[in-house]
C-alpha cells in the first residue's frame, strides 16, 4: 500500500500557478466628492498596495476625472478588482493600460541636489544626459525636472545620490493609449 503525501496528488496538476504582475488601471469616473476615497478603499480593502496614484479632472463639460492606479497582483485578482471597480456607481470605465500593446506611460519628478565643486558640475552633466531641466539654481543647489518612464527616473535618482541628492517629489504614473481609441 502506497502512502500519499499532502504535496502529492493522484490527479495531474492542471491549474497554472499565477504569477503576480504590475497593473496600470485607468479609471474614468464622475467628478464628484468621495469617488477617489471609494476607489482607493476598494483596492486597498483587497490587501493590495497602491504603488502610484494620480487623479485629475479630464473633461470639465462631462464632469469626468481620470484616476490612474498602479498596483500589483495575480491576473485573477486584478480581474476581480477591475470587475468590482466597474460596479461602483460613479465609475464610467476601467481600462487596464498594462494589457494594451501600444500605450504611453510617463512620470514627472522634481529632484533637488545640494552640492559644491566637481559634484555640482557632474550633476549638471548627468542632468543634460537625461534631458532634465534646471528649474531652480542657487549657489548650493539645483532643482531638476525630469520626465520619462519610471525606469529612467529611477536611474536618474540613483546617479544623483552620490552627487548630493537632497529631496525627490514624484507625480506617479500617467498613461494613455496611442492612436484613435479613447479611454
Amino acid at each position: 500500500m502506497s502512502t500519499l503525501y499532502a504535496s502529492q496528488s493522484v490527479y495531474p496538476v492542471t491549474k497554472k500557478q499565477e504569477e503576480p504582475h504590475e497593473a496600470i488601471l485607468a479609471i474614468i469616473v464622475d467628478n464628484e466628492p468621495g469617488v477617489l476615497s471609494r476607489v482607493v478603499g476598494l483596492v486597498s480593502a483587497r490587501g493590495y498596495n497602491i504603488e502610484s496614484l494620480t487623479v485629475a479632472e479630464t473633461d470639465e463639460e462631462k464632469h469626468t476625472s481620470r484616476i490612474t492606479v498602479v498596483t500589483g497582483g495575480t491576473p485573477s485578482k486584478i480581474d476581480q478588482i477591475k470587475a468590482q471597480l466597474g460596479r461602483l456607481v460613479p465609475v464610467r470605465r476601467v481600462v487596464d493600460i498594462s494589457e494594451e500593446k501600444d500605450s504611453l506611460e510617463r512620470e514627472l519628478a522634481l529632484v533637488k541636489i545640494t552640492s559644491e565643486g566637481e559634484a555640482r558640475v557632474e550633476a549638471m552633466r548627468t542632468a543634460e544626459i537625461f534631458r532634465a531641466r534646471a528649474l531652480d539654481v542657487t549657489r548650493g543647489s539645483f532643482v531638476f525636472e525630469v520626465t520619462g518612464t519610471r525606469e529612467k527616473i529611477n536611474a536618474f535618482i540613483d546617479l544623483m545620490r552620490p552627487l548630493g541628492l537632497a529631496e525627490v517629489s514624484r507625480t506617479g504614473v500617467l498613461s494613455i493609449r496611442r492612436g484613435t481609441e479613447r479611454d
